[in-house]
């Protein structure tokens, strides 16, 4: 730990990333070891809430896939797979959406809470926040797996407004009532999007964007969207990153600015890219984006940042 002194020059250091951030509204993808691992987890939380505290506005939109796994495992439920897709019937949805709007959504929800914050949970179906159409990959019929096709963000803005900390669970519906299980990362881009997001943050279990998947140093720190569709055509980047990358790039279309892929294991990860120099993970970026500057403090020394009129002198 570092000394006193030292830990609260730390801090005056990113004075300026707190009031270049003030305000901003970061979605957050939340998945993988962030969510598993139970140390791990409350690290990530509790960085959640330090972000609200500190003026940010965050919104976590979480995944599910080991949770929902366990559970149609102990039920004995049969698993079928079309592409590497799970086939979701009915019954299957019924066990979705049992497990990511009710035990994981409300755990989340629950250990936020506990933290100091004031968070709470809904679904894409609640206010139909996530207007929803079965996916058809390559034409299959793979049950009730869907895809976003129209997000009501006002719902979310209220929460915020109101003081909430919105987590949202990954479940769409349709114009008939119809729940549909969400890709989470496809969902986060999308509520990003319509939400206007300053940032899009996706916690995952790798570093960022790699050149040699073996090669820590070979993380790719900015890529801009034409860079990134590159890679992929390449085969530079493959496997889990391509829908990853993909959420990025959807998200950048819909208007987001920045989008972050780090590595949610690492103590802090959050903070580190958001409030340092260097940051951490790979930031996906549009092609006409220049890097981000230093954040200078917003008022010179000696300037008068009181009322929107300087006092009259004597």
């Amino acid at each position: 730990m570092l000394p006193p002194f030292e830990q609260a020059q730390t801090i005056a250091e990113i004075l300026p990333y707190l009031q270049k951030h003030r305000g901003a509204t970061v979605v957050i993808k939340y998945g993988g070891a962030a969510m598993t691992n139970p140390q791990i987890r409350m690290s990530v939380l509790k960085d959640v809430v330090l972000l609200r505290l500190v003026g940010l506005n965050p919104i976590l939109v979480h995944g599910g896939g080991p949770e929902i796994n366990a559970m149609v495992d102990r039920l004995g439920m049969p698993t079928e797979r079309v592409d590497g897709y799970r086939i979701t019937d009915a019954a299957t949805m019924e066990v979705v959406e049992m497990v990511l709007s009710g035990s994981t959504n409300k755990a989340i929800v629950r250990d936020i809470n506990v933290i100091g914050g004031n968070a709470i949970g809904i679904s894409g179906k609640d206010g139909h926040l996530l207007m929803a159409a079965p996916f058809r990959p390559n034409g299959k019929d793979i049950g009730f797996v869907g895809e976003v096709e129209m997000v009501r963000p006002q719902i979310i803005r209220d929460l915020v407004e109101a003081g909430y900390l919105p987590v949202i669970a990954p479940i769409g519906i349709d114009c008939q009532g119809q729940s549909y299980n969400l890709n989470a990362d496809t969902a986060a881009a999308a509520i990003a999007g319509a939400l206007d997001a300053d940032k899009f943050i996706m916690l995952t279990d790798v570093p960022g964007v790699l050149l040699e998947v073996e090669h820590p140093e070979s993380l790719v720190s900015t890529l801009t969207a034409s860079d990134a569709n590159t890679l992929i055509e390449t085969g530079k980047i493959t496997g889990g990153m391509i829908p990853k990358i993909a959420a990025c790039l959807d998200a950048i279309e819909r208007g987001v600015a920045r989008c972050h892929i780090i590595d949610g294991r690492q103590p802090h990860a959050m903070l580190v890219e958001l409030f340092t120099v260097g940051g951490i993970g790979t930031m996906v970026v549009p092609d006409e984006a220049t890097a981000e500057a230093i954040p200078e403090m917003p008022h010179p020394a000696g300037a008068y940042c009181g009322d929107p009129q300087p006092p009259q002198e004597a």
